[in-house]
């Protein structure tokens, strides 16, 4: 656990850290700690989350393109340069509507 050591110290644009697959949901952890986790995602279009709960808030940070976001069964769309707060222990998924990339930051304490 810890930070992806790779990329300490380093200047990082973030829809760089993980590429587009076709048909995929690809992620790449930066930090897992005790405290949090932060991890960008890229999604292929139709691709995404099913509904579930967390024990901890995330905050979904949009860095390109769109996605859907349903919380607690109500949907938003959320589009690169925005970011949403999903909050403990309420249902929530995601699909992204076109090719998605996302920083997920999960707060655990």
């Amino acid at each position: 656990m810890g930070a992806c050591m790779e990329l300490v110290g380093k200047a990082l644009t973030l829809s760089e850290l993980v590429s587009y697959q076709d048909g995929s949901v690809v992620s790449k952890t930066l930090i897992d700690k005790k405290i949090g986790t932060l991890t960008m995602f890229s999604f292929g279009a139709g691709q995404g989350l099913s509904e579930h709960t967390a024990p901890f808030d995330a905050v979904v940070q949009v860095v390109d393109g769109e996605a859907e976001v349903i919380i607690n069964g109500e949907a938003q769309t959320v589009i690169a340069g925005q970011l949403i707060i999903m909050p403990a222990d309420i249902p929530h998924e995601l699909k992204a509507a076109k090719p998605f990339k996302m920083l997920l930051t999960m707060i655990r304490a």
